[in-house]
């Protein structure tokens, strides 16, 4: 029995000595794996910053297309590929300048707007109006008054204004062409309008200016086009005036995000189906330009001081300022493009990141019409000459 009692005293010892290094074993091996999820999320960090505080000081040219007609072809990035468009026709072409599809069609000042993988291409001043995406033409629409702007959502719905002279007109459509709505305004009520905005949801956003008496007025309003707007006046479920106040520019960031430029600032909207003002930012200088993404919203202002022409301001969509920088680049054409900033003129380029970090600046043969970004340091140079794909290095 002292034997049997000494053998069991044993094999509870050596049981328990084994549960003591395999419970070491599973915290040395957790262990092990924290600290490789560790070191590898620190690797990316470090990989991310330097990507974000590098600069570069040339550029490389990864293809070319000289047979481009650039004296009467636009492009627009479009969701990693590129919409080319002009008098004769549209296409799309991927990043290497392949056609994926094309349409022709004659237009007298075709104009274009692009949101993701949907556009439209309108003749300005015409009535011909083409819906498409990355496949191809998805609609068409022969309008009945003149068109003075469009607009498309992502989802390929799509706004015009419309003149024919005497009214104006802003027009509702399906992706397929199909009429949704047809609405009439006069200068006096509720005025011109200015531009125009359209969400996946059936929200349009309109900015409208008038005079009142010696005051220039500007009103937006939303109009929804689902159920919640079906029992409103002119399907208007919300409404904003503000009087000494231009608005040329309004957009739809998201079926719950708009934003007004306005001459003296901005205002930014929230809402899904019933849009409310959210945050006004004013600013006493005098506007020059601006730019914005689906985060960022950046005002130019001119700078008296000697060494920089410019001052920008970056905001996010809740009005915070995230930066302010003075900077001297004689630029013609400032926008965002693929989450930087872009700046150029007929000579030289210029890219920031989104905060205000300059990647590159310097400059180029020939003469720049267009300049954007089409993918990771990769982007698309339009010359007089033809159109290069160039990464900077």
């Amino acid at each position: 029995m002292k034997q049997k009692a000494k053998l069991a005293q044993e094999q509870t010892a050596h049981e328990s000595s084994s549960h003591r290094r395999s419970h070491r074993h599973r915290i040395s091996g957790t262990g092990k794996k924290v600290i490789a999820v560790v070191t590898v999320i620190a690797a990316i960090s470090l990989v991310f910053l330097y990507a974000e505080k590098r600069s570069y000081h040339s550029y490389k040219v990864l293809q070319t297309s000289e047979q481009e007609d650039v004296v009467s072809t636009q492009y627009i990035e479009m969701d990693g590929d590129i919409l080319r468009y002009s008098p004769d026709g549209v296409s799309v072409v991927d990043s290497s300048m392949n056609t994926v599809w094309n349409e022709t069609y004659t237009m007298q000042n075709p104009i274009a707007d692009v949101n993701g993988s949907r556009a439209v291409v309108a003749d300005s001043e015409g009535t011909s109006l083409y819906i498409c995406d990355k496949k191809g033409i998805t609609g068409t629409v022969t309008t009945s008054y003149s068109i003075v702007k469009v607009r498309v959502a992502s989802n390929g719905m799509v706004a015009a204004i419309l003149n024919n002279d005497e009214d104006t007109w802003i027009n509702f459509y399906n992706p397929d062409g199909s009429l949704v709505a047809e609405n009439l305004t006069k200068i006096d009520d509720p005025g011109y309008p200015m531009d125009v905005a359209v969400s996946d949801n059936g929200v349009m956003m309109v900015t409208f200016q008038y005079v009142d008496g010696s005051k220039t007025t500007s009103y937006v309003a939303f109009y929804n086009y689902g159920d919640v707007g079906q029992n409103e006046d002119d399907r208007i479920v919300s409404g904003y005036t503000y009087e000494n106040v231009v608005i040329p520019q309004v957009e739809c960031i998201s079926e719950s995000q708009y934003i007004a430029l306005r001459d003296d600032g901005f205002s930014t909207y929230q809402g899904n189906q019933i849009p409310k003002e959210n945050k006004t930012v004013n600013v006493k200088q005098e506007i020059v330009s601006t730019f914005f993404d689906t985060d960022r919203i950046g005002l130019v202002f001119k700078n008296n001081n000697k060494g920089d022409q410019y001052t920008m301001e970056v905001y996010n969509m809740s009005g915070q300022l995230k930066f302010r920088k003075n900077f001297n680049v004689a630029y013609s054409t400032i926008k965002m493009s693929g989450g930087n900033i872009i700046m150029y003129n007929s000579s030289q380029i210029c890219v920031m990141n989104s905060r205000g970090v300059q990647k590159y600046m310097g400059s180029v043969d020939g003469t720049v019409r267009d300049f954007f970004k089409i993918g990771w340091n990769k982007y698309l140079m339009v010359m007089d000459s033809g159109v290069s794909t160039i990464k900077f290095s």
